[in-house]
C-alpha cells in the first residue's frame, strides 16, 4: 500500500479503525493458526488454501465495515448536495405522433 500524508484527524481515525480491525483479525488469525497446525505439508493447498483465503477476505470486509461504522458515529461533515428541481412533466398530448 502507498504511504499517505494524513491530517491529524485522519491519522486518529486511521488508528481507531486499525485497532478495531486488528482485534477482529486476531480471531481469524488464531483460526488460521489452528488450521495450519493440523495440516500436513501435502494438505496446505487446495481446500486449506481456500479456507485461509476466505478468512483473509473476512478481515478485509471487516475493515470496510469498521470504516463505515466509524464514519456513521461521527456523522458526515460534508454538506449534502441538493438535487435540481424537476421541471413539470409534459402531458401525453404534448407529444406529437409520427407519421
Amino acid at each position: 500500500m502507498e504511504a499517505t500524508d494524513l491530517t491529524m484527524e485522519e491519522e486518529l481515525e486511521a488508528q481507531r479503525i486499525a485497532d478495531i480491525v486488528v482485534a477482529r483479525a486476531r480471531v481469524e488469525a488464531i483460526q488460521i493458526g489452528r488450521l495450519l497446525a493440523t495440516r500436513k505439508n501435502s494438505e496446505l493447498f487446495g481446500e486449506t488454501e481456500f479456507t485461509i483465503r476466505d478468512a483473509v477476505h473476512r478481515v478485509g470486509a471487516s475493515a470496510l465495515e469498521t470504516a463505515l461504522e466509524e464514519r456513521k458515529k461521527r456523522g458526515t461533515k460534508e454538506p449534502s448536495s441538493s438535487a435540481r428541481a424537476v421541471k413539470k412533466r409534459r402531458g401525453s398530448r404534448a407529444t406529437t405522433r409520427r407519421p
